[in-house]
Protein backbone atom coordinates (compact mmCIF):
# COMPACT_ATOMS: atom_id res chain seq x y z
CA UNK A 1 0.00 0.00 0.00
CA UNK A 2 1.56 3.44 -0.88
CA UNK A 3 1.15 6.53 1.23
CA UNK A 4 -0.37 9.95 0.85
CA UNK A 5 2.31 12.44 0.18
CA UNK A 6 0.32 14.76 2.82
CA UNK A 7 0.22 11.48 5.87
CA UNK A 8 4.27 11.54 5.82
CA UNK A 9 5.71 13.26 8.76
CA UNK A 10 8.89 15.00 8.12
CA UNK A 11 11.30 16.85 10.11
CA UNK A 12 9.78 20.23 8.91
CA UNK A 13 6.29 19.01 10.00
CA UNK A 14 7.97 18.23 13.62
CA UNK A 15 9.81 21.98 14.29
CA UNK A 16 6.57 23.72 12.83
CA UNK A 17 4.85 21.55 15.61
CA UNK A 18 7.63 22.46 18.19
CA UNK A 19 7.47 25.45 17.30
CA UNK A 20 3.84 26.58 17.85
CA UNK A 21 3.47 24.56 20.99
CA UNK A 22 6.58 26.68 22.18
CA UNK A 23 4.30 29.79 21.54
CA UNK A 24 1.84 28.76 23.29
CA UNK A 25 3.43 27.68 26.72
CA UNK A 26 5.39 31.13 26.55
CA UNK A 27 2.35 33.16 25.84
CA UNK A 28 0.67 31.56 29.02
CA UNK A 29 3.89 32.47 31.21
CA UNK A 30 3.58 35.97 30.53
CA UNK A 31 0.00 36.83 30.36
CA UNK A 32 -1.39 35.27 33.42
CA UNK A 33 -5.34 36.45 34.11
CA UNK A 34 -6.47 39.19 36.81
CA UNK A 35 -7.29 37.06 39.32
CA UNK A 36 -3.77 35.90 39.56
CA UNK A 37 -1.70 35.29 42.68
CA UNK A 38 -0.50 38.81 44.05
CA UNK A 39 2.99 38.85 44.51
CA UNK A 40 4.08 38.28 48.42
CA UNK A 41 3.61 40.16 50.60
CA UNK A 42 5.81 41.88 52.75
CA UNK A 43 6.00 41.41 56.75
CA UNK A 44 4.65 38.46 58.65
CA UNK A 45 0.94 37.40 58.39
CA UNK A 46 -1.45 38.35 61.76
CA UNK A 47 -1.00 35.44 64.95
CA UNK A 48 -3.99 33.88 65.25
CA UNK A 49 -3.46 33.12 68.83
CA UNK A 50 -2.91 36.57 69.52
CA UNK A 51 -6.69 37.66 68.70
CA UNK A 52 -9.88 37.72 70.20
CA UNK A 53 -12.63 36.26 69.03
CA UNK A 54 -16.81 36.66 69.01
CA UNK A 55 -17.07 33.79 70.44
CA UNK A 56 -19.50 32.75 73.39
CA UNK A 57 -17.84 29.75 75.01
CA UNK A 58 -19.93 29.82 78.02
CA UNK A 59 -18.83 30.89 81.42
CA UNK A 60 -16.30 28.19 82.23
CA UNK A 61 -13.78 30.26 80.90
CA UNK A 62 -13.10 28.02 78.37
CA UNK A 63 -10.32 29.16 75.94
CA UNK A 64 -10.17 29.58 72.13
CA UNK A 65 -8.58 26.51 69.70
CA UNK A 66 -6.92 28.07 66.36
CA UNK A 67 -7.61 24.53 64.86
CA UNK A 68 -6.35 25.77 61.29
CA UNK A 69 -4.99 28.78 59.03
CA UNK A 70 -3.47 29.65 56.17
CA UNK A 71 -2.02 33.35 54.73
CA UNK A 72 -2.02 35.61 51.93
CA UNK A 73 -2.65 39.30 50.69
CA UNK A 74 -6.17 39.31 49.65
CA UNK A 75 -6.64 43.00 49.41
CA UNK A 76 -3.31 43.29 47.35
CA UNK A 77 -2.28 46.28 49.99
CA UNK A 78 1.47 44.40 50.49
CA UNK A 79 0.28 43.56 53.60
CA UNK A 80 -0.81 39.66 54.54
CA UNK A 81 -3.75 38.70 55.99
CA UNK A 82 -4.64 35.23 58.37
CA UNK A 83 -7.81 33.33 57.48
CA UNK A 84 -8.64 31.42 60.73
CA UNK A 85 -10.57 28.02 61.75
CA UNK A 86 -11.63 28.91 65.73
CA UNK A 87 -14.02 27.19 67.99
CA UNK A 88 -14.10 26.96 72.04
CA UNK A 89 -12.41 24.28 73.59
CA UNK A 90 -13.95 21.15 74.60
CA UNK A 91 -13.41 18.45 77.00
CA UNK A 92 -16.05 16.58 75.47
CA UNK A 93 -17.99 17.00 72.07
CA UNK A 94 -17.77 18.71 68.89
CA UNK A 95 -18.22 22.95 69.66
CA UNK A 96 -18.96 24.98 66.26
CA UNK A 97 -16.24 26.49 64.67
CA UNK A 98 -16.22 29.87 63.52
CA UNK A 99 -13.72 31.24 60.07
CA UNK A 100 -12.34 34.91 60.36
CA UNK A 101 -10.07 37.03 58.49
CA UNK A 102 -7.34 38.69 60.44
CA UNK A 103 -5.18 42.12 59.50
CA UNK A 104 -2.42 42.97 61.56
CA UNK A 105 -3.22 45.70 64.11
CA UNK A 106 -1.56 49.62 63.13
CA UNK A 107 0.25 49.61 66.43
CA UNK A 108 1.32 46.08 65.60
CA UNK A 109 -0.01 44.74 68.87
CA UNK A 110 -2.86 42.27 68.81
CA UNK A 111 -4.74 41.60 65.26
CA UNK A 112 -8.03 42.89 64.30
CA UNK A 113 -11.21 41.42 62.62
CA UNK A 114 -11.28 41.83 58.65
CA UNK A 115 -14.11 39.70 58.61
CA UNK A 116 -15.86 36.78 58.95
CA UNK A 117 -16.82 34.27 57.04
CA UNK A 118 -18.48 31.93 59.54
CA UNK A 119 -19.96 32.34 62.48
CA UNK A 120 -20.62 30.20 65.66
CA UNK A 121 -24.13 30.32 65.50
CA UNK A 122 -24.29 28.81 62.47
CA UNK A 123 -23.30 25.50 64.01
CA UNK A 124 -21.06 24.00 61.68
CA UNK A 125 -17.86 22.27 61.87
CA UNK A 126 -15.24 23.75 59.37
CA UNK A 127 -12.35 21.44 57.58
CA UNK A 128 -9.70 21.79 54.85
CA UNK A 129 -8.93 25.41 55.36
CA UNK A 130 -6.85 26.36 51.98
CA UNK A 131 -5.79 29.72 50.27
CA UNK A 132 -5.02 29.73 47.01
CA UNK A 133 -4.75 33.47 45.45
CA UNK A 134 -7.68 36.18 46.64
CA UNK A 135 -9.90 32.85 46.84
CA UNK A 136 -9.82 31.00 50.73
CA UNK A 137 -11.64 27.82 50.22
CA UNK A 138 -13.32 25.06 53.04
CA UNK A 139 -15.38 22.30 53.51
CA UNK A 140 -18.17 23.29 55.97
CA UNK A 141 -20.18 20.19 57.75
CA UNK A 142 -23.78 20.40 59.44
CA UNK A 143 -26.52 19.04 60.11
CA UNK A 144 -29.73 18.30 58.83
CA UNK A 145 -31.60 18.21 62.36
CA UNK A 146 -31.14 18.35 66.03
CA UNK A 147 -31.36 14.90 65.98
CA UNK A 148 -28.62 14.09 64.60
CA UNK A 149 -25.82 13.64 67.44
CA UNK A 150 -22.84 16.59 67.02
CA UNK A 151 -19.91 14.03 66.96
CA UNK A 152 -21.14 12.68 63.49
CA UNK A 153 -22.62 15.29 60.69
CA UNK A 154 -24.25 14.29 58.06
CA UNK A 155 -24.14 17.17 55.39
CA UNK A 156 -21.16 18.57 53.37
CA UNK A 157 -20.69 21.67 51.37
CA UNK A 158 -17.41 22.79 50.03
CA UNK A 159 -17.07 26.73 49.90
CA UNK A 160 -14.87 29.51 48.33
CA UNK A 161 -14.94 32.95 49.72
CA UNK A 162 -13.36 35.22 46.53
CA UNK A 163 -11.96 38.96 47.05
CA UNK A 164 -13.48 41.04 45.27
CA UNK A 165 -14.84 44.70 44.50
CA UNK A 166 -13.51 44.96 48.72
CA UNK A 167 -14.92 42.22 50.54
CA UNK A 168 -15.25 38.67 50.24
CA UNK A 169 -17.63 36.89 48.11
CA UNK A 170 -19.54 32.99 48.86
CA UNK A 171 -19.62 30.86 46.52
CA UNK A 172 -21.36 27.34 47.54
CA UNK A 173 -20.94 24.14 46.53
CA UNK A 174 -23.16 21.23 46.06
CA UNK A 175 -24.43 20.15 49.25
CA UNK A 176 -23.50 16.11 50.24
CA UNK A 177 -25.77 13.89 52.16
CA UNK A 178 -28.97 15.12 50.96
CA UNK A 179 -31.09 17.90 50.23
CA UNK A 180 -30.68 20.22 53.20
CA UNK A 181 -28.02 22.85 52.55
CA UNK A 182 -25.57 24.18 55.22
Amino acid sequence: MTELPHTRTRAVHWLATTAALAAVLGGTALLQPATATPAPASGKAPDPARARYPLDCGTSGAGVDVLDKAAADFDGDGTAETAAVVRCQAHGGTPPSAVFVLSGAPDGRRPRIAATLVEQREGMSVRDLGVRGTTISATLLGYSSADVPRCCPDKRRPVKWEWREGKFALRPGPVAGGGVSV
